[in-house]
């Protein structure tokens, strides 16, 4: 059976009302006892610079995001928590009672690249209830974005050459699953983490660990009982104790049908070159050889000429690669001076000190392409899209008066992260640091 999101249907989830802040609450108190929280607002999500040294981002967690914002609803325990620990008013708590978002959402779809200051999402509805969708959307996109873009850079280097996500051991729970996720919209091909396997359809691959090895009297006895049980088509970890020993050994029992060997310490390169030679010498010239190892981009980008079949990755993918976030803000950015959800939105934006600049209005993007239809420019604006620029928006419904009008499956998001990636300047899969690949023009 696939799983849901697969299939472009919502994935079950609690309530994520608590996925918020202690202040947006008090907010909404202050805004309901002042009569303002119903004017209508324009909220919109961006990130001012890229991580050092990234030519561009990649959005992932748009369909995690649907969900929560379906399931951000105040269930009577919650109601009872806010009560009990005073923090906020039993007018505020009715108001929290019946709440359910019931405005639009429009955004970059899921796979798609972006650059400071692209509008990856635009949230619309009234301040009170847009207001407490700030922390659960940035905590799901900061965290997704930034391990698909590491996982983009890693296939990027990695080639035709599969990846694989295994980063479970590294990470949070339940970041593991979100974290696998968005390393297949990147471009890795499968997961170790089976509860990613069952929520989302990931494929997912393993085999064995060195504790395989360590239990049985000798490394013979290890194979075999792995061959006997998964066929010889299975992967054998080969580095426990002498790697030359135990590829002999690994052929012996499976023969030369075997189907990988998998090394996971000492000196990648070498090793790769060593195995090679030796499994072509014992008739075994179609058993591939995986990594594994703390790779991240730099190493896999080091490992291109070195005769690999496969990568495994952890630490340095559910991490980030060095950058876990992309620093990414929910700010207002219009809002109206009445209730009345007919007047005209003005724009607003908070005074940039310290390079924290925002600009003001509801926004589009386009992206402006060449002659050869190599994008050549992010650009932002406000009020009506330039006639040229007309069929290149890059912004999409999502939610319309708060009822989800965009689903997709997880493959769509992969497919088109990759469509994206390969209409950018060749620079921008450079590894070296360098500026983003597309300036941001604001017209």
């Amino acid at each position: 059976m696939n799983a849901a999101e697969d299939l472009g249907l919502p994935v079950a989830v609690p309530s994520t009302a608590l996925f918020t802040d202690h202040y947006e609450l008090t907010m909404v108190q202050a805004a309901l006892r002042a009569g303002t929280a119903h004017r209508r607002s324009v909220f919109e999500v961006f990130t001012r610079r890229l991580p050092d040294g990234r030519r561009y981002g990649v959005v992932a967690g748009t369909g995690r995001v649907l969900d929560a914002v379906a399931n951000f609803r105040f269930e009577p325990g919650v109601l009872d928590f806010l009560r009990e620990r005073r923090i906020v008013d039993e007018p505020t708590l009715e108001w929290l009672a019946h709440y359910r978002f019931r405005g639009d959402i429009y955004g970059y779809p899921e796979g798609e690249v972006y650059f400071p200051g692209s509008p990856i999402m635009r949230v619309e509805g009234t301040f009170a209830e847009a207001v407490l969708l700030e922390t659960v959307v940035l905590s799901i996109l900061n965290h997704d974005s930034a391990v698909a873009a590491a996982a983009s850079r890693m296939a990027v280097a990695a080639g035709d050459r599969p990846l694989v996500e295994m980063g479970a051991r590294r990470t949070h729970e339940l970041s593991a699953v979100a974290a696998a996720r968005a390393a297949y919209i990147g471009g890795f091909a499968s997961t170790s983490d089976l509860a990613a396997g069952f929520r989302y359809g990931i494929p997912t691959i393993g085999t064995s660990a060195h504790a395989f090895t360590l239990l049985h009297d000798s490394e013979r006895d290890a194979f075999t009982a792995q061959v006997d049980s998964l066929g010889r088509g299975t992967t054998l970890l080969v580095d426990t104790y002498d790697v030359t020993e135990a590829v002999r050994t690994a052929v012996e029992v499976a023969g030369p049908g075997l189907g990988a060997v998998r090394i996971d310490s000492g000196d990648l390169l070498l090793l790769a070159h060593r195995v090679r030679q030796q499994l072509d010498d014992l008739g075994a010239g179609d058993t591939r050889i995986v990594v594994t190892s703390d790779l991240d981009e730099y190493a896999i980008a080091s490992l291109a000429a070195a005769p690999v079949n496969a990568y495994g990755v952890g630490t340095q993918l559910v991490t980030g690669s060095g950058h876990p976030t992309c620093s990414m803000v929910y700010k207002m950015v219009a809002r109206t001076d009445t209730d009345d959800p007919r007047a005209p939105l003005r724009p607003v934006a908070k005074k940039a000190l310290g390079g924290k600049l925002s600009v003001g209005g509801a926004k589009w993007a386009a992206r402006r392409r060449d002659a050869d239809g190599v994008a050549e420019a992010e650009v932002v604006g406000t009020g009506e899209i330039p006639a040229e620029l007309a069929g290149q928006e890059l912004l999409v419904e999502l939610v319309r008066d708060g009822e989800i009008v965009t689903r997709e499956p997880l493959k769509a998001h992969r497919d088109r992260h990759k469509r994206a990636r390969d209409g950018l300047p060749m620079s921008a899969t450079q590894l070296s640091r360098g500026e983003p690949a597309l300036p941001t023009v604001y017209v």
